[in-house]
């Protein structure tokens, strides 16, 4: 199993949000479960019993405890420790150990170079401040023929209000780093980083973009 030498982290003002919001996200329904289980669906479909998989902001580990029986391990990373609390809780209740989840920022988060059969980010990569250089660092770690599969909020055009309000909101504390870019600049940016587009994919009424891509 890959490690990192990661130092303890301070609470950076992303974690301070995240760990603020993590109650409240945990009971948050999904806004739409039809797209997600589509989601669930094709990510299973490249799924083995071999493999080893990485999450990059887990949140409270929804997504990778559905995955757990498919693979034969996962590290689940989020930079926030309430988040991670919670879902720990989740996996003991379920009785899944073969899940691990680590406290990392995403964007310093490190591995050695292939490392993982897949990398999983979601609803992340328009948190980030640099998005092609954690891109660049994911195929680093996926071993050859491995896959990327993100969901991506992609804003560009949509909610221009959320152009004003964001920089205010992150002022005061009450809003995280947002990053407004195309599903077209998105596809751009990881196709530039050497990844093969297998699957793209926007749900009706959504403003994210499913993608799964191979090294």
């Amino acid at each position: 199993m890959a490690t990192s030498e990661e130092p303890s982290l301070p609470e950076a003002p992303s974690a301070k949000f995240w760990n603020k919001m993590a109650d409240r996200y945990s009971k948050s329904p999904v806004s739409n479960q039809v797209a997600y289980e589509k989601k669930l669906e094709i990510t299973q479909s490249h799924l083995t019993p071999d493999l080893e998989v990485l999450e990059l902001g887990c949140g409270t580990g929804t997504t990778a405890l559905i995955h757990a029986p498919f693979v034969k391990h996962i590290r689940a990373v989020d930079i926030s420790e309430k988040m991670l609390e919670i879902a720990r809780d989740k996996a003991k209740q379920q009785n899944i150990t073969n899940v691990t989840f680590d406290q990392a920022a995403i964007d310093t988060f490190n591995a050695p170079d292939q490392s993982y059969d897949i990398i999983m980010t979601h609803s992340v990569l328009h948190l980030l401040e640099d998005k092609e250089a954690t891109i660049a660092n994911i195929h680093k770690m996926l071993k050859p023929g491995g896959y990327f599969i993100s969901s991506t909020v992609c804003l560009t055009g949509m909610m221009r209000f959320l152009q004003l309000i964001v920089p205010i909101g992150r002022l005061f504390g009450f809003m995280p780093l947002v990053k407004f870019f195309s599903a077209e600049h998105l596809e751009k940016s990881i196709t530039n980083a050497d990844f093969e587009i297998i699957t793209s994919w926007e749900p009706k009424k959504s403003h994210s973009t499913f993608i799964v891509a191979r090294k």
